[in-house]
């Protein structure tokens, strides 16, 4: 299900969404940002305050938003709570996603980098993926048509991807300087992926609220 509000017009709401996307586009940014400095040889120094800055950004805006959603519901009352928990859903998952991309900043920071290592190649294809996920969420929030089957199809071959690489690390027999980083990085990037498909789901699938109890 759609958000109703998308469906039956203007009720207030739906530039939360609106704002949604742009927070989107942030995080794909910190994340972008982020990766380079692991993985193309972007000096972490250059990019670090962009990435904070950004990050800030994604979080004022996160806190402005609930705040505007509170006010919502008790202007309103109850008849779109599920429609803003939701919308309360979808901005903290995002929030949660441009706190990873800033986790992979500090990865770089404190000196890890992948730049000539034999792996090189499909970290950098896995990146190229994700990044293309943030777009295609933007697409999703932006147009409200519900999550294409693909999109969830491509999500969970990537989790799975990520899964695998994350129990080949626990089980390497190379040095733990060589898997360790690699663990952790994937760590946030599943995290990343499963924040950003959470994000849309939040949108096109809004929490059922009844008025009965059991």
């Amino acid at each position: 299900m759609v958000l109703s509000f998308f469906r039956g017009g203007d009720t207030g709401l739906d530039h939360v969404v609106t704002r949604s996307v742009a927070m989107v586009s942030d995080a794909r940014h910190s994340f972008d940002l982020a990766c380079t400095a692991l993985m193309s040889g972007a000096d972490p120094r250059t990019i670090a305050d962009d990435v904070r800055e950004t990050d800030l950004r994604i979080n004022a805006n996160e806190q402005q938003l609930r705040g505007e959603l509170a006010v919502h519901i008790s202007v309103h009352g109850p008849n779109d709570i599920g429609e803003v928990i939701g919308l309360i859903l979808l901005l903290k998952k995002i929030e949660r996603v441009g706190d990873h991309a800033k986790n992979i900043l500090d990865l770089a920071e404190s000196g890890v980098s992948f730049i000539g290592e034999p792996d090189i190649d499909g970290l950098l294809e896995e990146r190229r993926i994700v990044s293309g996920f943030f777009t295609e969420a933007s697409e999703i929030l932006a147009e409200h048509d519900g999550i294409p089957q693909s999109f969830r199809e491509r999500v969970d071959v990537m989790t799975s991807q990520i899964q695998s690489r994350i129990d080949g690390y626990m089980t390497s027999e190379q040095p733990g300087h060589q898997v360790v980083p690699r663990a952790v990085y994937h760590r946030y990037l599943k995290r990343i992926v499963a924040n950003l498909n959470s994000a849309v789901f939040a949108a096109t699938e809004p929490v059922r609220v009844t008025g009965s109890s059991d």
